[in-house]
């Protein structure tokens, strides 16, 4: 399609000045070519009904942050986010004769959330928060111009906007100059904009990890500087940022950043706690590095291995917080050996208050804490190989987690010793295979005995209570250590079991 003559040929230096020449952009689309995207966008049956509906309605209308900064740098474009002088009223009795639905459950911040030709989107009134510096949310006052909503949002790169229908490019705040020079930087001091809102803080660790750019040295400095005001935001908020960080393709700079400005330590302290002090004698790898490199090999293996929806959350926070048990188990041996024992079992306790405390849901604290305490498990099979019925109990332990274990345990290895590497790859190949084949032949992911509680209830002619469940761990075991046995031998050895006990 031709290009708007409002944002065709122009590009613009981000102070509001037009060039005559397209910008080099490095890694992002040229400038025009991202004008041309922006054209398109403009150009969809949503965005064009909700044009033409606000013009009509004497309102002013603009796509905003996000899709706008996406066009710039050729990412895909999924979520729709308008910004109007229309109040939510206002809005409301526009969007209602062209939505094919419409909420306002976002209506005390000003914003009304619909569904236009087949398309979620959200409308939110001009903003002008203001804060007290000491409560967690913003007073919410409306603005009155689209210059004064984006100068109070949290980075430059987020303060672009395309006005609708004229398709013009605003950027106040040098938006444009960021992306080129890939760098993030708050629109106002880092001082201020901080000190409104902490949370921007872990959201420029989590940017920067997703959009692969630079904090501002000043920005940086601001974030070490204010840590401590994390503490003024609800777990369940920093929660979700540190999802949406542990979510992108590569969060390792992310994290990194949280450590090192001080942030980590405020609300995942056991993640810096694992940069153990390493003395001359006593000498052991960087045990957050290589908790690090864990999580950077599980996200490989899973997108290679392709079993699981990926991103996969539990994989993501296992791999990070496998070792956090190491700090409070390290013991000093002679011979310059250092240990950890049962970091596994603290770990997962560690990990489980953790999770608690940023309000985590129930299903992911005992998936994660699982995972740690299991994390361990393989380390002896490549040097002794187990029985059928250590395989088992290896699939029954792990539960639905076992392709998880898979992933955590593969990752996990992170020597630079190739051979050693290989001895272990090799040893969980091994062990896959094994686990594969007594699948086939015994549907070893439902392991259970051939007897369930009502039958060994009608065969000992006993109540329900404690003693059922004893007899079923019996069983469980003889199914465990010898494989199906058939119902009359399980029979057999019930009442084997009962007579002995009762002897």
């Amino acid at each position: 399609m031709p290009r708007a003559a409002a944002i065709g040929p122009v590009a613009f230096d981000g102070r509001g000045a037009a060039t005559s020449a397209p910008l080099n952009m490095g890694g992002m689309e040229s400038v025009a070519a991202a004008l041309d995207r922006l054209g398109e966008l403009a150009a969809s049956p949503t965005v064009s009904k909700l044009a033409t509906a606000f013009e009509r309605a004497g309102h002013e209308l603009a796509l905003v942050g996000g899709p706008v900064r996406d066009a710039f740098l050729g990412r895909p474009v999924n979520d729709l986010d308008f910004t109007t002088d229309a109040t939510p009223d206002e809005i409301l009795a526009i969007v209602k004769p062209i939505a094919e639905a419409h909420w306002d459950i976002g209506r005390a911040f000003g914003t009304i959330g619909a569904k236009v030709a087949g398309e979620q989107v959200e409308i939110t009134t001009y903003r002008a928060d203001a804060y007290d510096g000491e409560s967690r949310k913003p007073e919410v006052v409306f603005g009155d111009s689209l210059e004064g909503d984006l100068g109070r949002r949290d980075f430059t790169v987020n303060a672009l906007a395309l006005r609708l229908p004229k398709l013009e490019l605003v950027d106040p705040t040098g938006g444009v100059e960021d992306l080129l020079a890939k760098t993030l930087r708050t629109p106002a001091a880092p001082e201020r904009s901080f000190g409104d809102d902490p949370l921007r803080m872990l959201r420029a660790a989590r940017f920067s990890a997703q959009l692969g750019f630079e904090v501002e040295e000043g920005t940086l400095e601001a974030m070490s500087t204010l840590a401590a005001e994390i503490d003024r935001i609800s777990a369940e908020r920093v929660r979700d940022e540190l999802v949406k960080l542990l979510l992108t393709s590569s969060p390792r700079g992310g994290i990194r950043l949280l450590v090192d400005s001080g942030l980590a330590e405020r609300v995942l302290p056991e993640v810096p706690a694992l940069r153990l002090e390493v003395d001359e004698h006593h000498h052991h790898k960087d045990v957050y590095e290589h908790s690090l490199t864990v999580l950077d090999q599980a996200i490989d293996y899973e997108v290679s291995r392709g079993n699981l929806d990926s991103p996969d959350l539990v994989v993501r926070i296992a791999a990070l917080l496998h070792d956090i048990g190491k700090p409070g188990t390290r013991r000093l041996e002679s011979g310059g050996v250092v240990s950890f024992h049962h970091h596994d079992v603290v770990g997962a306790k560690l990990a489980r208050k953790r999770l608690r405390a940023l309000r985590f849901d129930n299903d992911t604290i005992a998936a994660v804490s699982r995972l740690i305490e299991l994390h361990l498990r393989f380390f002896g099979y490549a040097d002794a190989a187990w029985t059928d019925s250590a395989v088992r109990r290896y699939v029954r332990d792990a539960g639905d987690q076992l392709e998880r274990l898979h992933i955590l345990t593969r990752a996990d290895v992170t020597t630079r010793n190739r051979r050693k590497a290989d001895r272990l790859g090799f040893a969980y190949d091994d062990l896959e295979e094994r686990i594969a084949v007594l699948a086939e032949e015994e549907e070893l992911a439902a392991v259970r005995p051939e007897l369930d509680g009502a039958d060994i209830m009608r065969l000992l002619s006993i109540p329900p209570g404690p003693v059922v469940g004893e007899a079923y761990r019996y069983l469980l075991e003889v199914r465990l250590d010898e494989g199906p046995i058939g119902a009359d031998a399980a029979e057999q050895r019930l009442r084997d079991w009962w007579a002995s006990r009762e002897a």
